[in-house]
């Protein structure tokens, strides 16, 4: 691995707001990327106008009967989107993806590149009641 290169850049915080002085609210690059993950995992494909493949669509799985095979079915394309759409940005290092009940739950172990950080975080969407 290489050495942990200074980014001190900011970008864009997701959801997009107002901070308390009135302008557009911003995030470190970490948390940037972290909202990119989760702009990708929780984006149905269609959704983006001018990038009607960009998303992997998790909320459509909330409620999907569970089964090992698409369990198995689910991590593969979570992976290929995350390596298709962010992988310029981040390392995959271990993915788990569970849907109980009305929530699906991503498990994601990644290296920001132009940090050498490593992440550990934990993705959830709710499907409505």
């Amino acid at each position: 691995m290489r050495a942990a290169r200074q980014v001190r850049r900011t970008d864009i915080a997701f959801p997009y707001r107002v901070d308390r002085r009135g302008r557009t609210a911003h995030a470190r690059y970490d948390a940037h990327v972290r909202d990119l993950i989760e702009q990708l995992l929780f984006t149905g494909p269609g959704e983006r106008v001018r990038r009607p493949d960009f998303g992997c669509g998790l909320l459509d799985l909330v409620f999907t009967p569970n089964s090992p095979e698409l369990a198995s079915a689910v991590e593969l394309s979570v992976q290929a989107a995350l390596q298709r759409w962010l992988g310029e940005l981040i390392e995959v290092e271990s993915l788990d993806v569970v849907s109980e009940e009305n929530v699906v739950r991503v498990s994601l172990q990644y290296v920001v590149r132009a940090t050498a950080s490593r992440r550990d975080e934990v993705f959830e969407g709710r499907g409505a009641k």
